[in-house]
């Protein structure tokens, strides 16, 4: 019986290496081509695209073909040192083998900067990635240079996770940037980056960092095995990668951190978790990610520890009025009267008096108006964006008081419900809020305030039972481990938090040794005698 499950795991092993190689299938035999055939079926993989270059030229005595695409490459870097450090005369050097090739390499670009491939298809890859491939007559390898353009957008502040404290450079659409950053952060010979390529059609590279030594080997596995399972044409966005590898596609909830902050994804990584960056997107992701993650920021960590948990406490209590605040107003007004003052509940009497809807149809057309002027305001020219969604909020709502359609404490309802979402710090979390607001509202039109806990208790369950990679999303609260309640709901004292994240199960539990507080020794007048 061990036998059969070793070879079944073997099995499964090579199924999985097949998965990720893309490269098996070599193609046609250079050797056995005519450099004029090899032009003729590029051409006609490229369909004649205009920004196809192919010419021909002569080196150490050999004929040659230069190929590569000119809206890839730094066509200017490539006549001023490829093409006079390849092009010349015999001086009594053949290039017959592979041997030759691989000295000529090393004489011209140094020990590294160049790569033999030796099928057809990798030079098809090699020319997408923004690589020069030289064909040489007769030979069973072309030599493929790597001469990509550079222009990329500079490092900048984040747009989307500012900070008053902290660093203030972010993630970049260049993957290479990307990995350079956290670099910088992890000095670490600990930090491993493994490459995969996902798409068909868009063959987009997508990295897995981790710390070796410190992250569960069974999580990193299990990460290699989704994003190796992926079986689509295009990846355009690490969001594409997230709704593939999730555990569940069927919540309002993230199952993966998002992060533009480089400083924020090498704490992650330094905990045990693995992060997952998407050539061509800012966006990095985080996995496992668990409730706590989506109200936690690394600024919490750069100022006092009684500030940082007074915010996360305000971002929690933000979360809930943002959920369930125009419910309780409807569930209240329609059905428990009894709740408020009376000197409260008649003035809003009075207000409403002249309205002609119903409480719940009162609040889904303020909330839905105002989900329309806050989309308006991140689709339109940012210099009037904020504008629009400012003065058009201010305008409607103040003229659709005075024309009766809503009353004065529905505007201030809405108002702090929108100001509350916005103090989420992650985008897709606060989203999640949005949706269930509406769910929300018409239970509560329908059953009151017993309907609301009944979906708040729904919603607790289904939390539960969602799962990030194995990890249970409430941990550490659910299951409860009492250790690990000094990043929960509090932050405390860097030095107290010596040991990772339990639910990670970790290589190595500890981050430092046990120190005590850093506080001075007693002065010599206060020691005892």
């Amino acid at each position: 019986m061990s036998i059969l499950k070793s070879l079944l795991k073997m099995r499964k092993k090579k199924e999985y290496t097949v998965q990720i190689e893309e490269t098996a299938d070599q193609g046609p035999d250079l050797k056995s081509m005519k450099l004029e055939q090899l032009k003729k079926k590029i051409n006609a993989e490229f369909g004649s695209t205009i920004d196809l270059s192919m010419d021909e030229l002569k080196t150490e005595g050999k004929d040659a073909l230069l190929i590569y695409l000119t809206t890839m490459i730094d066509t200017k870097l490539l006549k001023e040192t490829i093409l006079q450090s390849i092009s010349g005369k015999e001086d009594g050097f053949k290039l017959t083998t592979e041997d030759d090739l691989k000295s000529l390499c090393k004489e011209k670009f140094g020990g590294d900067g160049y790569k033999l491939v030796g099928s057809f298809d990798e030079i098809i890859t090699s020319l997408l990635y923004g690589n020069i491939i030289i064909l040489f007559k007769d030979m069973e390898k072309a030599l493929s240079l790597s001469m990509s353009i550079g222009e990329d957008r500079s490092i900048s502040e984040p747009s989307t996770q500012t900070v008053i404290r902290g660093p203030k450079d972010g993630f970049v659409e260049s993957i290479t940037t990307n990995v350079s950053l956290l670099r910088r952060r992890i000095k670490n010979r600990n930090l491993r980056f493994e490459k995969f390529i996902i798409g068909s059609e868009t063959n987009t590279t997508v990295y897995i960092g981790y710390m070796e030594g410190t992250a569960n080997e069974k999580i990193v596995g299990e990460v290699r095995k989704r994003l190796g399972g992926i079986k689509v044409n295009a990846i355009l966005e690490s969001g594409n990668i997230e709704e593939l590898i999730a555990d569940k596609s069927a919540t309002p909830f993230p199952l993966a951190l998002n992060s533009e902050r480089p400083d924020a994804v090498a704490s992650n990584l330094l905990e045990g978790k693995i992060a997952i960056l998407v050539d061509g997107t800012p966006f990095v992701l985080v996995v496992p990610a668990v409730l706590v993650d989506f109200f936690s920021i690394a600024e919490d960590y750069y100022q006092n520890f009684m500030m940082g948990s007074f915010l996360r406490i305000i971002r929690y209590l933000s979360f809930m009025i943002a959920l369930i605040t125009p419910s309780l107003y409807v569930g209240i007004l329609t059905f428990h009267h009894e709740l408020l003052p009376t000197p409260l509940l008649l003035g809003i009497i009075a207000q409403r008096e002249g309205v002609p809807f119903p409480a719940v149809i009162e609040v889904i057309l303020m909330e839905v108006t105002f989900e329309i002027l806050r989309e308006a305001g991140v689709r339109m020219p940012r210099a009037v964006g904020q504008t629009v969604s400012i003065v058009g909020a201010l305008v409607i709502g103040q003229a659709a008081a005075e024309a009766g359609i809503i009353s004065n404490i529905m505007v201030i309802i809405v108002a702090i419900t929108a100001i509350a979402n916005f103090v989420s710090p992650t985008y897709s979390f606060a989203a999640a809020a949005r949706l269930l607001r509406f769910l929300l509202i018409i239970v509560s039109a329908i059953l009151g305030l017993y309907g609301v806990l009944i979906v708040l208790v729904f919603i607790v369950a289904h939390l539960s039972s969602l799962r990030s990679f194995g990890i249970p999303y409430l941990s550490p609260v659910a299951p409860f481990i009492i250790e690990q309640q000094k990043d929960v709901f509090f932050r405390f004292p860097i030095w107290s938090m010596r040991k990772r994240p339990a639910y990670l199960k970790t290589q190595n539990p500890e981050k430092f040794p046990k120190t005590g507080s850093p506080s001075p020794p007693p002065m010599k007048g206060d020691q005892p005698n």
